[in-house]
């Protein structure tokens, strides 16, 4: 059974999507103000939650396996 928003980011992907959110957020509010700033909400938010969208899609994951 799979869970919707199962977990498929490893720790350093994650860290690196939020750093890049953050980054893209500050490009509109900051920097030259563009709405495409905006755009840094989708790697923040999937990087806090540790699931991936696309990577579900495409049957990918970063994350180690875990042992039963």
């Amino acid at each position: 059974m799979s869970k919707l928003l199962a977990t498929n980011e490893h720790t350093v992907d994650r860290v690196l999507r939020v750093a890049l959110g953050l980054g893209l957020l500050a490009i509109a509010f900051v920097g030259p103000k563009t709405a495409l700033g905006y755009l840094g909400i989708i790697p923040l938010v999937t990087g806090l939650v540790g699931s991936c969208p696309l990577y579900t899609v495409l049957g990918l994951s970063t994350c180690k396996a875990r042992k039963r």
